[in-house]
């Protein structure tokens, strides 16, 4: 007979041996990994946004911004219960039998309430965080100019107030016989062999 899930914990993972309860590993996988998952849900229709965001570990909670208007702001102002996923997916495993094959991984899920930030001066530290994350290399005031007032009407700055989370990790040995890298996606690689390129002349 299979278990009651729906009696579980949000955050009970189903193989406890890929369990991860570190809040330290946790937090640093949060606080490096680059795009992340925001699902929502209106009327019994669920919604998955991909984001850039930054962990405020002060806080313990996650920051995402999108346009003043859609979908993502709707659902929210409807239902503010969400959850957010992030990952990371390393080397295929493959196996003499189909049905063992599988991958490397690791990842963390979140659960909590997204509120709204309506406050301009938590909105613009806010959006710098963000700024400060993707673009260390650059200095505000120096490289760029920050948000003006009028600007940040433009945009919906969003506070995933964290309630719990879980951490997930399959690492197999550096010498697991046959293991390979998916290859890259095609979308964006033209871009990126340019850029490869470029920094090799």
């Amino acid at each position: 007979m299979s278990r009651d899930y729906l009696a579980q914990e949000a955050t009970q993972m189903r193989r406890t041996d890929r369990d991860v309860n570190d809040d330290a590993w946790i937090k640093d996988f949060l606080r490096s990994a680059a795009v992340g998952a925001l699902a929502t849900v209106y009327d019994g229709q669920p919604f998955v946004n991909t984001n850039l965001f930054v962990y405020d570990e002060a806080s313990n909670s996650i920051i995402a911004h999108t346009a003043r208007v859609g979908r993502t702001r709707a659902n929210i102002e409807e239902h503010d219960r969400v959850c957010f996923s992030v990952m990371e997916m390393g080397r295929l495993l493959p196996a003499e039998e189909a049905l063992e094959f599988s991958v490397e991984y690791a990842g963390v899920t979140v659960f909590g309430r997204m509120r709204i930030v309506s406050d301009e001066g938590e909105a613009t530290a806010a959006l710098q965080m963000l700024l400060d994350k993707y673009a260390p290399h650059l200095m505000p005031g120096i490289d760029y100019r920050g948000p003006k007032p009028d600007e940040l009407r433009r945009t919906t700055v969003f506070r995933l107030e964290i309630e719990s989370w879980s951490g997930k990790l399959k690492e197999a040995p550096a010498d697991f016989a046959g293991a390979f890298f998916y290859d890259d996606q095609p979308a964006l690689s033209a871009n990126k062999a340019a850029c490869a390129n470029r920094s090799s002349v």
